[in-house]
């Protein structure tokens, strides 16, 4: 998928436990999961919004755009 998700990095840097971002965020570590592992398929701005306010970042922080290889994408 084009869209890398890079809340680990933001995780990492705020010495922060995926348990404790999903309570503040108000999700299951779960979902939270397949959102980090980049399986999630679409993430609602109210989600998007309330990652970046517990992490203080911007959504650019946490996602980005990566071009497919052509042999491999």
């Amino acid at each position: 998928m084009p869209i890398a998700v890079d809340i680990d990095v933001m995780l990492a840097r705020r010495k922060m436990s995926v348990g404790e971002l999903a309570e503040r965020v108000g999700i299951t570590p779960a979902n939270l999961a397949v959102l980090k592992n980049g399986r999630a398929k679409a993430v609602r701005f109210a989600t998007l919004a309330a990652l970046c306010e517990v992490l203080k970042c911007q959504p650019g922080d946490l996602l980005r755009w990566e071009a497919e290889d052509a042999a491999g994408g």
